[in-house]
């Protein structure tokens, strides 16, 4: 007992000390403010080289391993060399307590990410492998070294294998999908590690946090010797693996530890989809064997979602800073799980549409996963609610656009409150003004203090050089840096410009259209008529629609020529021989050479190539590594004869020719 709470304590410094040196790197090396003196450093990475050498465990995220990223052409299918099986699931505590009868028993979280089998062999981690279908699963290995909890060498040099869930927080996933646009974005935090722990660059996996838990041990090498799955665990968290939280129960608890876990729901950071009680004898688990769905020593325990009836009040309608209006329904307050609840989110106009939502009907409201207010069922459908022609923020013109997962309604404002900062990311980013420094975070800052307001002002920010030398973060080379992007910046290409205001439908290749159409006179884009618009070979109704009512907007044409003192447009020629030039896309499905699907878009547009989001007669190509799926957009192209292209088909056609 002595030895496991040593090896505990040097864990606990271990990690500490991780944390510390690369909090400090990062402040050396990326914020040029270091926060310690390379003696200090020196001092705290030998004592984490001395722990490593003691324990005989190395974590990835450990400083003393500089592990380069690894990109994959593709994930190996590999078979489990044991299979695995689904659990059986109750949602009956009673069924619970006659299931575990007069058996001791360990009740543990049943995490909501990607189950993943890791492998060491001598010390090190051999391989690592994705559930699949519970016999063939994905090689993962390359993705599994960047995960920043996982060790990377263990102290047993036999061959041990063990199981474990891959998750992210849902701050991280908070955080990730911040950066994505909407129709990249996850649904939830499982969604997304499913997506991160499969990607062919190891590099997004390494920027995402994917967080392991270790929950089964399923063999260890010349040691078989165990009684309890209690001992496993705890070998487990003493070669550095973070088990699942886990609690010891009887019948005489079993009532009450299922209550403790309850509680802990809300403040979790993780997602979590109910229980897993399991017997904690070895002997006797192994004596029941398996079904050919179920293992026997196991069993799911599942919330009971509490339901309540309501009366829908209103729809507050509340746009994003990505210009998105979301649907949320407000109804009478109810008590659900211990808390008074009266809001819950609609997600996109297809939602509202399945529901025939309308007001004053009576709903079933529920908290999925016990956290997250859902409408279960509209009880009379009466489906009058009324999309408003106009953004709630700032008045203006909405439409609707078709997203993955159905259609949702937007502010075409580029200047609405809600969206400015959005906006202001997108003049700044680099295939619009190139301005390096004004990452969003300080653009908020900026906004909130006052210094910008819209694109515009970034041109005369330096009227604010002390306030912003006082920002936290912020210092002499930090602001001289900024100051030297956005000088250069100032001499742009017309097409950079124009795609820098964020106009909808115009993404690169679409502004250099129109460049090239009105001879990079920007007075005549300015003034062009809707018909001239229209005329544009390429554009549409659509497109021209949306370039004539932004520069309809005498705002928008009021800070344009305001930042348009500071500019100095380079001359350009548009090539007509542009590779992808009169070729038109649609990207769907998971990516694996490029970080998302705008990334991939940016790329066609900027050689001539143009990107839509739906399957038409006038597609060029489907580009989908799962040729072979169901997808709608599939049967489409299918039924107008559109090739169907992988990525690495149209890296080798399109970029390495």
């Amino acid at each position: 007992m002595k030895g496991c709470m040593f090896v505990e304590k040097l864990l606990e410094r271990m990690n500490e000390l991780i944390s510390v040196l690369n909090d400090a790197s990062k402040k050396y090396y990326q914020d040029a403010n270091p926060a310690m003196t390379d003696y200090e450093y020196d001092k705290l990475y030998d004592e984490l080289c001395s722990i490593e050498k003691q324990t005989g465990i190395i974590m990835s995220s450990s400083p003393t391993q500089h592990v380069g990223y690894t990109v994959l052409s593709g994930l190996t299918k590999i078979r489990h060399e044991k299979r695995m099986l689904s659990l059986d699931k109750t949602k009956d505590i009673n069924k619970l307590k006659s299931w575990l009868g007069d058996n001791e028993g360990i009740l543990s979280w049943k995490l909501d990410g990607l189950t993943i089998v890791l492998k060491y062999k001598d010390g090190t981690l051999l391989q690592a492998i994705t559930r699949g279908n519970g016999d063939i699963g994905e090689d993962i290995t390359h993705n599994a070294r960047m995960f920043k909890n996982i060790p990377l060498k263990i102290s047993f040099k036999g061959e041990l294998v063990l199981r474990g869930e891959g998750v992210i927080s849902y701050s991280e996933f908070e955080r990730i999908n911040d950066t994505l646009p909407d129709e990249e974005k996850y649904k939830n935090p499982r969604n997304l590690c499913s997506g991160t722990v499969r990607q062919l660059n190891s590099e997004i996996a390494a920027e995402r946090k994917v967080t392991f838990y270790a929950f089964t041990l399923v063999s260890t090498e010349g040691k078989d010797d165990w009684n309890f799955k209690e001992e496993q665990m705890d070998f487990l968290a003493e070669l550095g693996f973070d088990v699942v939280e886990r609690k010891k129960v009887t019948l005489d608890n079993l009532y009450e530890t299922v209550k403790y876990f309850e509680s802990k729901i809300e403040v979790n950071n993780f997602a979590s989809d109910g229980l897993v009680l399991t017997y904690n004898s070895i002997p006797y688990s192994q004596s029941l064997g398996e079904t050919s769905k179920f293992p026997k020593d196991s069993i799911a325990f599942k919330w009971a979602d509490e339901t309540a009836e309501t009366t829908l009040k209103y729809i507050d309608w509340s746009t994003s800073r990505t210009g998105l209006i979301n649907p949320i329904a407000v109804f009478e307050s109810v008590e659900l799980e211990g808390t008074s609840v009266n809001r819950a989110s609609l997600h996109n106009l297809s939602v509202m549409e399945e529901l025939k939502i309308g007001i004053g009907d009576k709903l079933k409201v529920y908290k999925a996963n016990m956290i997250i207010p859902q409408i279960a069922e509209n009880i009379t459908k009466s489906g009058d609610i009324e999309i408003p022609h106009n953004c709630p923020v700032c008045g203006g013109e909405t439409e609707i656009r078709k997203l993955k997962d159905g259609k949702a309604l937007y502010c075409t404002n580029p200047n609405c409150h809600a969206q400015r900062v959005r906006a202001l990311d997108h003049f700044v980013s680099r295939d619009a003004m190139n301005i390096e420094g004004l990452s969003e975070e300080t653009i908020d800052k900026f906004i909130e203090n006052g210094f910008i307001n819209t694109y515009a002002d970034i041109f005369s920010i330096d009227k604010f050089e002390d306030k912003i030398k006082d920002l936290e973060g912020f210092g002499e080379k930090s602001y001289n840096n900024m100051i030297k992007s956005i000088q250069k910046s100032t001499t742009v290409g017309i097409a950079n410009f124009i795609y820098a205001l964020g106009i909808n439908h115009v993404g690169l290749s679409n502004a250099k259209l129109l460049c090239k159409n009105f001879d990079n006179d920007i007075d005549a884009i300015i003034s062009a008529s809707e018909e001239e618009l229209n005329d544009i070979d390429g554009f549409g109704e659509v497109i021209a629609h949306s370039i004539h009512s932004y520069f309809s907007n005498d705002k928008n044409v009021e800070i344009l020529k305001k930042a348009m003192e500071f500019i100095n447009f380079k001359a350009e020629e548009y090539s007509s021989d542009l590779t992808l030039s009169g070729l038109s896309f649609v990207i769907t499905g998971d990516l694996e050479h490029y970080g998302n699907r705008k990334e991939l878009q940016n790329i066609i547009e900027s050689m001539g190539g143009k990107v839509t989001s739906t399957v038409t007669k006038k597609t060029n190509f489907l580009i989908n590594n799962d040729a072979f799926s169901g997808s709608a957009k599939n049967k489409k192209a299918a039924e107008l004869s559109v090739p169907v292209i992988t990525e690495n088909e149209f890296v080798d056609r399109f970029i390495n020719n």
